[in-house]
C-alpha cells in the first residue's frame, strides 16, 4: 500500500480500518485491498480492489470506503476507485489476518 506523507492520508488510513469485508469478516486494511491513499488540498483519492473480479460486494465496500473517507476531519471531497491491476492475491494480506483466516 502507498500512503502519500501527510497527516490527513494517515487518518484516511486509520479510518479505513473499519471497513470490513462482509464476506470475508476482516478489514480493508488487513486484507490488502487498499493500493493507495493520497490527498490533497482536502482530496482524498484511495485505489483500491475486491478479492476477485465481479465480486458480489464491490459497490458495498467502494460506498463503504468512500465514507469512511468522508468521515475524516479535512477532506473534503473523496474519490474511491476499484482496479483489478495488480490482481489481489493472499499473499497481500497481513500476516494476522492469513493466520486468522486459516491461510499461511
Amino acid at each position: 500500500m502507498i500512503i502519500e506523507p501527510n497527516a490527513v492520508a494517515a487518518e484516511v488510513e486509520q479510518a479505513l480500518w473499519v471497513v470490513i469485508d462482509p464476506e470475508l469478516g476482516e478489514n480493508v486494511i488487513d486484507l490488502g485491498l487498499i493500493y493507495r491513499i493520497g490527498v490533497e488540498e482536502g482530496v482524498a483519492r484511495v485505489e483500491m480492489t475486491t478479492t476477485t473480479r465481479g465480486c458480489p460486494a464491490a459497490a458495498f465496500l467502494k460506498n463503504a470506503v468512500q465514507s469512511a473517507v468522508w468521515s475524516v476531519p479535512g477532506v473534503h471531497y473523496a474519490e474511491v476507485k476499484l482496479t483489478y491491476e495488480p490482481e489481489w492475491s493472499p499473499a497481500m494480506m497481513t500476516e494476522s489476518a492469513r493466520r486468522r483466516l486459516g491461510r499461511r
